[in-house]
């Protein structure tokens, strides 16, 4: 039943608008150039995308300006795709990537962009309200080797727990 919510369970969490101790999200952020389709390359395992592969996010403008979210991921259990649309709002300055997100009414949960590649916005690093809650994003399905090393190396240094890691690069015949 968990997985069927697909997304929705940390919404369900009160009090879930925080950055993790010893986290810092980055400044000078640009929306507009985070808007498009980001990759899920790896994430710490939760429940909500349990036996998920091939996820992805995409950020658009609705016609009010608002930051729309279309999560998507194929289910290796049940052997479909699933979906999930949102809404996320930023928590204070418009230029600090700290954002909150809702895939259930009125119940956010963080979204804190801690990494990012501020030449290109080419990949993300983002966490929730906890450190259990993490993935590295890339706007290409598949990220250089030596840039995720890189990447999960500083996310142990800032205290995530790299045991539940997942690496979740696309699954050959799992087209959209």
């Amino acid at each position: 039943m968990v997985k069927r919510l697909f997304f929705l369970l940390p919404m369900l969490l009160l009090g879930c608008i925080k950055v993790p101790e010893g986290v810092q999200v980055v400044e000078d952020f640009e929306l507009d150039r985070y808007l498009g389709t980001w990759y899920e390359v790896a994430r710490l395992e939760n429940s909500f995308e349990k036996d998920f592969s091939s996820v992805t996010a995409t950020y658009s403008l609705d016609e009010d300006g608002k930051v729309k979210v279309l999560n998507r991921g194929y289910d290796r259990d049940e052997e479909e795709w699933k979906e999930t649309e949102g809404k996320a709002k930023f928590v204070g300055d418009p230029s600090r990537g700290e954002l909150k997100v809702s895939f259930f009414g009125p119940f956010y949960s963080s979204y804190n962009i801690i990494d990012l590649d501020r030449e290109n916005y080419s990949w993300a690093m983002v966490c929730g309200y906890k450190k259990s809650l993490f993935w590295i994003l890339s706007k290409e399905p598949v990220m250089d080797k030596a840039l995720l090393e890189r990447l999960l190396e500083k996310a142990e240094s800032l205290g995530f727990d790299m045991t539940e890691l997942v690496i979740n690069a696309p699954v050959p015949g799992e087209a959209g």
